[in-house]
């Protein structure tokens, strides 16, 4: 493998890595609007099949569809390597307008540049290389279209395609200029009391407080934090009452659990069953929980590490490691024992915020990095 052959091609495609961006950021594409996404799709499909990818349209009511692309040639017990990515966005139609394509300071700027469009037009472009350098490989590239809101959908599509591969690059942002080895898994709880209403001036008494018995439980529910495990609980939202003189009878907190092994899934699930209300009027319901099981740093990954750090110098440039709080489709290959290397995207800053942008330096190295990852792996 030419390492250096492989960057000068990526760098022929320089202005149409570029020109095909600008145009998947230009369709906007926010998770719950499905025809928005599967547009982005549409574009994805066309510049695919350029390439000879073999097409497979995993078609959805709910979310936008997924989309599941092949390429390469296919050798006799040569697994495929899956590659990563998703479409949706969480920014709304209409973004644009205050969030317009545009191109300074160094920067790709708009919605959804940085997670992750940047890093599937990486991917497009990194698979173009190894075809005009006679480098191809069995590759999957599935494009999912509710990994911003869960994976509901995605996720058996994922586990299936992870479960066939002999490993799984993840397009998602880098970490700083670092691939991610490590992710905290992810749960979502809805903890909601109901009481009893009452008019607070007239008949206070007979009323019981949801929002009372839900302040003390918000207070239980944030003590679950334990840093020293890297457990972290946070009650994000909190709703309750309707007016200043009714004694409130419905109040709920939304709950963002993260943690960092497997085993404290268990151990959080508990947590939450053991809560209970103090006013025995009131009752409580909790519904939720562990949505994205923790990314653990396993030798797998570590192995993949060490073999991007070589191909990173023969480039001219290092490449560091970091662990993330956020969760990725990654997470649940991870979990099957699938080795599996995260942040392998562009690099830049402000993913879900207003200044969302990718540093363009990076792209070219980074690009013709995947590239040669996927062509060295056996």
């Amino acid at each position: 493998m030419n390492v250096a052959a492989i960057y000068n091609q990526v760098e022929k495609q320089n202005v149409l890595m570029r020109t095909n961006l600008e145009k998947l950021v230009r369709q906007e594409s926010p998770s719950e609007d499905r025809q928005a996404v599967n547009a982005a799709m549409a574009l994805m499909a066309r510049w695919s099949e350029a390439l000879s990818a073999r097409l497979k349209r995993h078609k959805q009511t709910q979310f936008g569809d997924i989309l599941e692309l092949r390429f390469g040639r296919s050798r006799k017990g040569q697994k495929p390597i899956l590659l990563l990515g998703h479409l949706d966005t969480v920014w709304p139609i209409g973004t644009l307008a205050s969030m317009p394509w545009r191109v300074a300071e160094g920067r790709y700027w708009g919605p959804g540049v940085l997670d992750m469009k940047a890093g599937v037009i990486m991917a497009l472009t990194a698979l173009s290389t190894l075809r005009e350098l006679e480098l191809e490989r069995p590759v999957t590239l599935l494009l999912n279209s509710d990994e911003e809101v869960g994976s509901t959908v995605s996720r058996a599509i994922t586990e299936r395609l992870a479960l066939e591969s002999a490993a799984v690059f993840v397009l998602e942002p880098a970490q700083g200029l670092a691939y991610k080895t490590a992710r905290k898994g992810v749960g979502q709880y809805h903890v909601e009391v109901t009481g009893v209403g009452a008019h607070s001036g007239v008949d206070f008494e007979r009323g019981h407080s949801a929002v009372l018995e839900l302040a003390k439980l918000v207070q239980t529910i944030s003590n679950f934090t334990n840093l020293g495990r890297k457990l972290t609980v946070n009650c994000g939202v909190i709703a309750g009452g309707t007016r200043s003189n009714v004694v409130p009878s419905h109040a709920f907190t939304e709950v963002d659990v993260r943690i960092a092994k497997a085993s404290d899934a268990v151990y959080v699930e508990k947590l939450f069953r053991s809560l209970k209300v103090s006013d025995p009027k009131c009752t409580l319901t909790i519904t939720g929980g562990m949505n994205r099981p923790p990314m653990e740093r396993k030798a797998g990954t570590i192995a993949l590490l060490k073999k991007a750090r070589q191909i990173a110098a023969e480039l001219g440039f290092s490449l560091e490691e970091a662990a993330t709080g956020g969760g990725s489709d990654g997470n649940f290959t991870a979990a099957l024992g699938v080795p599996t290397l995260d942040g392998m995207g562009a690099v830049g800053d402000g993913a879900h915020a207003a200044h969302e942008s990718v540093v363009i330096e990076h792209l070219v190295p980074r690009t013709a990095l995947l590239a040669a990852m996927i062509a060295s792996i056996e």
